[in-house]
């Protein structure tokens, strides 16, 4: 089997004119195991991952994307901005193309100056492919997928697999991006790696796009939520909470496995919910300057995107002391920190909605955090910094930890 030359060449993805190259490199990027541009679509978030990379071929004038959807995703390049896309067109199950994909794109990977990974899991078809063309290779850790799996699996071997996998693939890499200082020192003492190649750069937000809006009015005691609706985003707290607060409304953002029981439990408690389900990425700025107050429920996070993208709005935000959230947020200034259970969420959002000074000091609060940290410039910055091994360009202050 032979790459398709129409995909792979560097001439397709040379930089439209108008475009100023800072760095003249080939990025070539893995997305996640199974992932997809298709993907991407229907899970509303296409929009949020490719803006990222999009910015980012701005600045070095040459990417493309390892995706393991098929020929399907090849009609997007014309959505990408100059973006190659390297699909699985051998509908290959996914296990297999991610361990034969170095070599099925072996033309355009091995012309690379960088390999980068988009998430841990599938990160070892990157491992694979500098192992073969001895290319500098940076992974990208969004969550850590082996402490994610210690809570989701019950499977011994699955688990002891992954840290397997992960261990490898960490020892391999040149630099190791993680989204907080958490996830660093738990990489660190399982792995044992040195903390030189670590780089803490959060998840980025484009602040340009979630802002507040002051045209959108709004709607008085709404609350919203935006996630997968499953067991580690616990929705079903949050509609326990929701209870007996007079006039409070419930907006749900997403889908998932609970969305049944959470329609059932909403319709016997007489709440007020709205069941939005997935919407586009470019709609949630509009929905999220209607509420008054964002909660996260969540058992445990890596660097939860949602609640950036609230927090980027002016809003403020109740999230849950755990992993991922209690370190995003500073409570009293940038958020409300709670227990994780329904009787905490409740309290909060009692304390917010009934006091307007606060939600605004902390919307505030929220909004400078993210402009000062998250920022999609100031991410791609120190991203480049980290994949080119070179300081951060145009002058700016690398992302903040």
């Amino acid at each position: 089997m032979t790459p398709d030359p129409a995909l792979c060449s560097p001439r397709a993805n040379a930089p439209p004119p108008g475009d100023v190259v800072e760095a003249r490199a080939r990025v070539v990027v893995f997305l996640t195991r199974g992932m997809s541009l298709a993907g991407w679509r229907a899970a509303g978030i296409f929009d949020r991952e490719i803006a990222f990379y999009r910015a980012m071929r701005r600045r070095v004038g040459s990417l493309a994307l390892v995706t393991y959807g098929g020929l399907a995703d090849a009609q997007f390049q014309g959505e990408l901005g100059g973006i190659d896309i390297l699909p699985n067109r051998w509908r290959l199950h996914a296990n297999l193309y991610s361990l034969v994909a170095p070599l099925l794109h072996r033309r355009a990977i091995a012309q690379a100056s960088v390999l980068k990974t988009h998430q841990l899991n599938g990160a070892w078809a990157a491992a694979i492919a500098k192992r073969l063309f001895g290319t500098r290779m940076v992974v990208r850790c969004g969550y850590i997928w082996s402490a994610f799996l210690e809570r989701e699996s019950r499977n011994p071997m699955r688990r002891r697999a992954v840290r397997a996998l992960e261990g490898w693939v960490l020892r391999a890499a040149d630099r190791i991006l993680v989204a907080t200082e958490q996830d660093r020192q738990y990489l660190l003492g399982r792995y044992r790696l040195d903390p030189g190649r670590f780089e803490v750069i959060p998840n980025y937000v484009d602040v340009a796009l979630f802002r507040p809006r002051p045209e959108i009015p709004r709607e008085r005691r709404l609350i919203g939520f935006v996630g997968r609706l499953d067991e580690q985003k616990d929705p079903l707290a949050l509609i326990e909470a929701m209870r007996g607060i007079p006039g409070a409304r419930l907006l749900v953002v997403g889908d998932g496995p609970l969305r049944a029981e959470l329609q059932r439990k909403a319709r016997e408690r007489y709440l007020s919910v709205e069941f939005a389900g997935r919407v586009p990425h470019e709609r949630l700025p509009e929905l999220l300057n209607r509420v008054e107050v964002f909660v996260l429920s969540s058992r445990y996070e890596g660097n939860p995107k949602a609640m950036l993208e609230a927090m980027a709005c002016g809003l403020p935000v109740i999230g849950t002391k755990v992993p991922g959230i209690e370190n995003l947020l500073v409570h009293g200034r940038t958020g409300y920190l709670c227990e994780p259970r329904w009787q905490s969420i409740h309290a909060a959002i009692v304390a917010l909605l009934d006091d307007g000074a606060l939600r605004q000091r902390l919307g505030q609060g929220a909004r400078e955090h993210v402009e000062r940290h998250c920022s999609l410039e100031r991410v791609i910055d120190s991203e480049l910094a980290a994949l080119l091994g070179e300081p951060a360009m145009r002058g700016r202050a690398p992302a903040g930890r």
